[in-house]
């Protein structure tokens, strides 16, 4: 298997290079040169299968030859061991048709654990059979930050700078990242926006020199990794549900698109997906860009579902190569573009390409607020902000043929403010998060300046 830019204008490479890499060369993200698949009866098989062995089978796709089976096996069984919920991802009803997946198990509480524990020991393997060392460079809107530190702290053979825009993600989120007392973490307040975070972490992997400085690689879901293991989900939700026999569709609260991109690939391997809903707050530039055809960055506004304030998406260009029949020529124009204009006008063709699988809806923060009390005065279940927005999507939309399947995204636990506020109780806080509160943190701050960060980077490399 091997892996090509979405831009066109860098070599193929396998599967561990693009897992090191992060970013192509060329400023595009890797996407497999052919999309593997698998029949309806492989499908089937995976009813009643452990997480980690259906993760397997998925991740085998992409890896070929590259990762011994038996390895890629044991890797996933490891990650998987770190949740504690035995199913890993379970389903729980909440309405005629409609189901959440509680994505929220894993260590830092959020689904960012289920792709960044894989990611972890898949970085470690190739490391090792390499003798090579690595520095991750992460830009956080609030989970990636946490899964990531929690993912590799006190790992050999890497070291680890979480980004995150200072006083815009909630105080579990940040302690998450900045109680990690491990030598191999570091933790940068950078005084702007995520998407100020994810514009500096983009140029830094676009310099040479630096990368191989330091060995700079990124773990967000710009890495093809991350968005195969999230894939994994779809699967085993979607056959719990009567998948491949009937279809089944998602409700997706989205930022950076990862998710939903996720979705797509679940769908283009031959999952039967009739619809994948992208749900987003006041950031709405997804849910605009289906609905209009115009993918427009505006400002970003900061809402009661931190992790999803973003007005760039970066998994948006892996949807919109697929959508322009893999032109990596019209695909770098039109995201070099948009660096400059803050606009893409969607061709046609394109965006029938897209609507084939993605609506968009935004939901306000008033119907934020009002999804949680309801579901939780209806059904007894405390969800985050995040899993509200999809809920509050999923609630307005009511055309679907087929079961719906809610991503719940993180644990109500890592925003007790917010949901307090609005069911008058705290939720209960898992154990692994008890005493956060109490350790002492360990971060920097930095201005939204690549030079700036360059320059940290280096520095905590050498030390």
């Amino acid at each position: 298997m091997r892996y090509i830019s979405t831009r066109g204008a860098s070599p193929a490479v396998g599967f561990l290079d693009a897992v090191l890499a992060g970013l192509a060369p060329d400023g595009g993200l890797y996407v497999p040169e052919t999309w593997p698949s698998f029949t309806q009866a492989e499908i089937a098989d995976f009813a009643g299968r452990p997480y980690a062995h259906v993760a397997t089978e998925v991740l085998g796709k992409f890896v070929g030859d590259e990762i011994a089976r038996e390895t890629l096996s044991d890797m996933c069984d490891e990650a998987y061991a770190t949740f504690t919920h035995p199913a890993v991802v379970p389903l729980t009803q909440i309405a005629p048709g409609g189901f959440i997946a509680e994505l929220f198990h894993g260590p830092s509480l959020a689904f960012k654990d289920v792709a960044m524990q894989l990611l972890a020991r898949l970085s470690d393997h190739v490391l090792a059979l390499r003798h090579r060392t690595q520095t991750i460079l992460c830009a956080t809107s609030g989970d990636t930050g946490g899964a990531a530190v929690e993912a590799f702290r006190g790992r050999e053979n890497t070291k680890i700078i979480a980004m995150f825009p200072d006083g815009r993600i909630s105080e579990v989120q940040r302690r998450f990242m900045t109680t990690a007392s491990e030598a191999n973490v570091a933790c940068v307040a950078v005084n702007g926006t995520f998407d100020d975070c994810q514009a500096i972490l983009k140029l830094a992997l676009a310099d040479d020199g630096l990368k191989q400085a330091v060995g700079l690689s990124a773990v967000n879901s710009i890495n093809f990794a991350r968005i195969v293991a999230q894939s994994v989900y779809y699967f085993t939700t979607a056959v719990a549900l009567g998948a491949p026999h009937r279809p089944v569709a998602f409700a997706v609260p989205s930022g950076n698109f990862g998710d939903g991109f996720a979705g797509y690939v679940a769908k283009t391997m031959g999952l039967p997906i009739s619809s994948i809903l992208v749900a987003t707050n006041a950031n709405d530039i997804l849910a605009r860009a289906f609905q209009t055809g115009r993918y427009t960055r505006g400002a970003v506004q900061t809402t009661q579902s931190p992790a999803m304030d973003i007005q760039s998406a970066s998994n948006f260009e892996r949807l919109y190569f697929e959508g322009v029949k893999r032109d990596g020529v019209e695909t770098g124009r039109a995201f070099a573009s948009f660096i400059e204009t803050g606009v893409i006008d969607i061709p046609p063709q394109a965006l029938a390409h897209m609507r084939e699988t993605f609506q968009g809806l935004m939901v306000s923060e008033g119907e934020t607020s009002r999804t949680i009390l309801a579901t939780f005065n209806e059904t007894g279940e405390v969800i985050d902000p995040h899993t509200a927005v999809g809920v509050s999507a999923f609630q307005r939309t009511r055309k679907f043929d087929a079961p719906v399947i809610i991503l719940a995204t993180a644990s109500p636990a890592k925003f007790p403010e917010a949901v307090s506020a609005v069911i008058g109780e705290i939720p209960v806080v898992p154990r692994r998060a008890r005493g956060l509160a109490d350790k002492p943190e360990r971060f920097d701050h930095l201005p939204a300046d690549i030079e700036a960060v360059k320059a940290y980077v280096l520095n905590f490399a050498s030390t």
